[in-house]
Formats: C-alpha cells, structure tokens, sequence
C-alpha cells in the first residue's frame, strides 16, 4: 500500500476523531430483511470514481459516519429513498440508484423503542455535492471527506464487522458501478462550494 496522502487541515480534523463504541449488530451481508422485520435506518457506502468513499466528520465531537439516518414517512418504507433524502441532507450528495447489501438486525432495538429492527446498508455512486449546509434535522455541519473503503472502517470504528460490510461494499460497487477494486488511498476534503464526481447513474 502506498503512502495516504492528506492536508495539514485534514491531518488536524483526523487528529479529533472519537469512535463510537462497537454495537455488535449482526452482518447478514445479502440476505434479504425478513418479513416482520421492521427496517428502522439505511446507510450508505456512496462511491467515488477512483473507489474511495463518503465518510462525514462532525467537527464538533470528532465522530465520523457514513451517509444515511432513520426511514421518514414520505420514504414510504424504502431504504433506498431514504438514503437518497438523508445523503442530500446531511452530506448534500447527489447519488446513483442504491443497490441493496445486506443488513444488520439490531435485537436490542435501540432505533425502534426496544423492539428489534434492521439497520440496512446500500451502495451508489456518488455524483457529486452541492454547497455544504447544516444538516437541517440535527443543525450538524459535517465536513465531508473521500476515503478509502478500508480507512473509512478505521475511521468509523467497526472493526473486523465492519471490514465484511466494506468487503460486500466494494464487490458491488466494482461489479455495478465501475469503480476500481483498490481505490485511491489519498484522504481528500470535497470543497464547501460543492462539485461533480461522476456521469455514473
């Protein structure tokens, strides 16, 4: 692998990071959600060209997600709506048709009011941004970094867990979405005026 190269301002943001404690959901990478199985959240492994990743850093804790949140009504059930409402809201991303991987059944039900639920994750290509804006849910302004599949698992703490689900991430989206299997390594910023990544829908 070669060397990661970032900027002093980044080398300072990843200086902050804070990792949330590792939750244990099971990975049922591929399996559809069982019926009655209610699906609570959809995040998103959202695809550069060159293979790096989406990941959003809240400046104010130093705690890095991927894109997604929790179903709305107007998703009408849909995790893959879902995830294209809440990359535009929290990352203001633009991305290709999400594409189903699996999903991690959360028994303890911390998203749905202690009743057991699925926590789905997609894949999609990134588009591009448009002008970064607080997240109008929760007022966050992430700062919104490209990384590699891998990194961004350092980054967002999960683990060995974590590195299957970007295993499953990167297969798709090199089979689906044309990106290369070993992405860039380089840790990049998207500029806060917004640009375009990709034609790939």
């Amino acid at each position: 692998m070669g060397r990661i190269e970032y900027s002093p301002e980044i080398s300072d943001l990843l200086g902050r990071v804070r990792r949330r404690p590792i939750a244990g959901w099971p990975w049922r990478p591929g399996e559809p959600v069982p019926a009655g199985l209610p699906v609570k959240q959809s995040w998103g492994w959202l695809f550069a060209p060159d293979g790096r990743v989406l990941t959003l850093v809240n400046p104010k804790d130093g705690i890095v997600s991927l894109p997604g949140g929790s179903l709305e009504p107007e998703d009408d059930g849909d995790p893959g709506a879902a995830l294209a409402r809440e990359a535009g809201e929290e990352a203001q991303a633009r991305i290709g048709l999400p594409l189903y991987l699996g999903y991690l059944y959360d028994r303890v039900g911390s998203a749905n009011g202690g009743h057991e639920c699925a926590r789905v994750r997609m894949a999609a290509a990134l588009l591009g941004v448009g002008p970064s804006v607080p997240d109008p849910a929760s007022g966050r302004h992430y700062r919104r970094l490209l990384v590699a599949p891998g990194l961004a698992v350092e980054l967002l703490g999960w683990g060995v867990p974590g590195l299957r689900q970007a295993r499953a991430a990167v297969a798709v989206a090199t089979r689906h979405l044309g990106v290369p299997a070993v992405a860039d390594e380089t840790i990049e910023e998207l500029p806060p005026g917004g640009c375009v990544l990709s034609v790939k829908g």
